[in-house]
């Protein structure tokens, strides 16, 4: 049963509210996460636990649970001089940008218009409703290693 520091492997498909599948996990390896240390939005999470290995179950996740409400207040127009070493600045790139107090943040490019560049640091599903199907491939007791790192460990273990 999915709890605290359970490792769980599960197959998932993201849809919004129109239908559209946003990400899956389908035709690859089940996503793997550590239960309880943040590794997953806090309404999916909440959704998964008291679940067992081979559960399938639909979620609709409210952005409060997910990737927050969408903020105006963390779109801003800069000059693209502030884009140093960066020859062409194009709608639809990102950037890890430094914010107050060291703080990074990826950001979107909204618009280019001349030298004014429109950066966005909210999600790309901040504001969204989000639709999971789920399925339980396995859950099992993580190690202490995997407790202490907070993640999941795949393949070799040697450092």
């Amino acid at each position: 049963m999915i709890g605290q520091n359970s490792v769980v492997s599960m197959h998932y498909t993201l849809k919004n509210d129109n239908g559209d599948v946003l990400d899956s996990s389908e035709g690859k390896p089940p996503m793997m996460y550590l239960h309880g240390a943040n590794n997953l939005i806090p309404g999916l999470e909440a959704e998964l636990t008291g679940k067992s290995t081979g559960a399938a179950f639909n979620a609709t996740i409210q952005p409060e649970q997910a990737y927050g409400t969408f903020n105006e207040e963390l779109i801003q127009v800069i000059s693209k001089s502030l884009f140093e070493g960066v020859e062409t600045i194009e709608v639809g790139m990102a950037f890890i940008a430094q914010g107050e107090g060291g703080a990074q943040r990826q950001v979107r490019v909204t618009d280019v218009d001349g030298d004014s560049v429109t950066i966005d640091a909210n999600h790309p599903l901040a504001g969204m409703t989000l639709h999971f199907d789920v399925e339980v491939v396995e859950v099992r007791e993580a190690t202490a290693q995997e407790i202490e790192d907070g993640q999941v460990h795949t393949g070799s273990t040697s450092q």
